[in-house]
């Protein structure tokens, strides 16, 4: 009689761990819908918008204008660091005076900014 007490405690013993492992999972959350997935998206393109977009084709307006206003005498800075007087404007290239009698041909897009008047004469 021990005997087989003692084989259905083991039993039972040995059991547990498996009796353990057949509960059910635990429940997961549900995962968000697809509204809230569209929400997300929708938040993320606005914030790339506002971030890169926006900013990105202010800067090229402003280029664009900077370039189209160009005329003779400005003097100007060029995306290298040359600073320079323009001579003549044509369609593409301007003529840049950056000493005396020293002429350079730059395009109108190489140009990142007009200078106060007198600048060259300072430096």
């Amino acid at each position: 009689m021990i005997t087989k007490m003692k084989l259905l405690a083991a039993t039972a013993l040995t059991a547990m761990p498996v009796v353990a492992l057949a509960e059910g999972a635990p429940a997961q959350p549900e995962a968000p819908g697809a509204i809230m997935q569209m929400v997300f998206f929708g938040g993320f393109i606005v914030l790339f918008y506002f971030l890169l977009w926006r900013p990105q084709s202010k800067r090229a307006k402003e280029h664009k204008e900077l370039v189209s206003g160009l005329s003779k005498g400005d003097e100007v800075l060029t995306n290298g660091g040359v600073l320079g007087k323009i001579l003549r404007v044509k369609d593409d290239f301007v003529a840049l005076e950056i000493a005396d009698g020293v002429e350079i041909k730059v395009q109108k897009v190489a140009i990142s900014a007009t200078l106060p008047k007198g600048t060259l004469k300072e430096i």
